[in-house]
């Protein structure tokens, strides 16, 4: 091998495959489509949800239940969380459980419940308590600070419904 000879024949390109273009090319007839189906036609396209003419999946499976699309979605702390994450006298913010990792995801809205025991003055912000969560901070000499929820019930349902409408 000489120096000179090194690159011959590397393409960097691939050739594009001209299909259909007769039997000589070896993609001629049928152009790769194989024989007959759905696949071979003209303007195929693949359905999700379709599954070879067998009644789908979505339409077998027996529907229960109702979901409530203008749902407000709450997410719950516990006051054994708070008592473990934060130290005593801290300020618990939305902000400060996020960063500790204990609200996760979205939401609109946290409640604090009151699983668990807590030991630490805190002051806890939140939009939503409950009655054993209120009792237990007030009693270990914290504070509870009620934050009102960035759009209303019916704000929500006005948004959905002019999102729905815009597609």
């Amino acid at each position: 091998m000489n120096l000179n000879d090194v690159h011959r024949g590397i393409q960097k390109n691939r050739k594009r495959k001209r299909i259909g273009r007769g039997p000589g090319s070896g993609h001629g007839k049928t152009a790769g489509r194989g024989h007959k189906g759905h696949k071979s036609r003209s303007g195929y396209s693949r359905k999700p949800n379709f599954q070879g003419g067998a009644m789908p999946m979505f339409r077998r499976i027996p529907k229960r239940g109702f979901n409530n699309r203008w749902a407000v979605t709450v997410f719950a702390v516990n006051v054994g969380h708070l008592n473990e994450a934060f130290d005593d006298g801290a300020e618990v913010t939305l902000e400060a459980l996020a960063a500790k990792d204990l609200a996760k995801g979205s939401f609109d809205e946290v409640k604090i419940l009151g699983d668990g025991e807590i030991t630490k003055k805190l002051t806890v912000a939140a939009h939503r308590f409950s009655k054993s969560a209120e009792e237990k901070i007030t009693a270990a000499g914290g504070t509870i600070t009620k934050i009102e929820p960035k759009r209303t019930p019916e704000q929500r349902v006005a948004e959905l419904k002019a999102a729905s409408e815009a597609k």
